[in-house]
């Protein structure tokens, strides 16, 4: 099995490239799903959250209410950290549960995620990603896709794109950068071509 780190500033189009990765033969696990998913009824992270923020994030159904945490933890570090220590060992756990329920040895696993550079997700787990992809697009497609696609404005969309790492922090750990200009065909070949490249590393491992 061949473990990778999939990650992207918003309005690259990360999830595009998951989803023709997924098209090809890869297992994509979208680790922001679980994120919301260790925050619904039973999920792993519910009491710890309570426990830590209040009665008042708790819903009557047994979840988080996600708008209130967030308005808690919005421009405050510590409690940001606070959450982040709760909620990244959770779906770390969840990861774990997910890849071992699959029963692939020979998978090629990505992990779909926003904050590889930020966090140790993905990476403090029994199936640590071994190779990271990074995937870029120029600000001025970012902040339209964002408007078009999320209906976030391009002031706030640079504000939260530049909360998030750099573009050479992600460079600085990525051993594959697919470009995302726009051009859907362009980057079908260009994940085509990752695909082949994570099939050989694959390969190499299990020799």
């Amino acid at each position: 099995m061949l473990v990778v780190g999939l990650t992207g500033g918003m309005g690259v189009g990360k999830s595009t490239v998951g989803g023709l990765l997924s098209d090809l033969g890869a297992e994509v696990i979208d680790v922001d799903a679980l994120g919301r998913k260790i925050l619904e009824p039973g999920g792993l992270a519910v009491s710890a959250v309570v426990e830590r923020f209040g009665p008042t994030v708790a819903e009557s159904d047994g979840s988080i209410n996600r708008a209130a945490l967030a308005k808690i933890v919005f421009g405050n570090a510590e409690q940001l950290t606070a959450l982040e220590e709760i909620s990244h060992p959770a779906i770390n756990e969840m990861l774990d549960q997910t890849v071992d329920s699959l029963g692939i040895s020979d998978a090629i696993v990505v992990y779909d995620m926003a904050v590889l550079v930020e966090s140790r997700l993905g990476y403090d787990t029994k199936h640590p990603y071994e190779v990271v992809v990074v995937v870029e697009a120029p600000m001025a497609d970012r902040l339209e896709r964002l408007q078009q696609q999320r209906g976030i404005e391009p002031k706030d969309a640079l504000a939260r794109i530049e909360s998030q790492a750099s573009d050479e922090e992600r460079r600085a750990v990525a051993q594959f950068l697919i470009a995302n200009g726009g051009d859907l065909d362009a980057l079908s070949d260009a994940t085509a071509e990752l695909w082949d490249q994570l099939k050989q590393l694959l390969v190499s491992k299990n020799s």
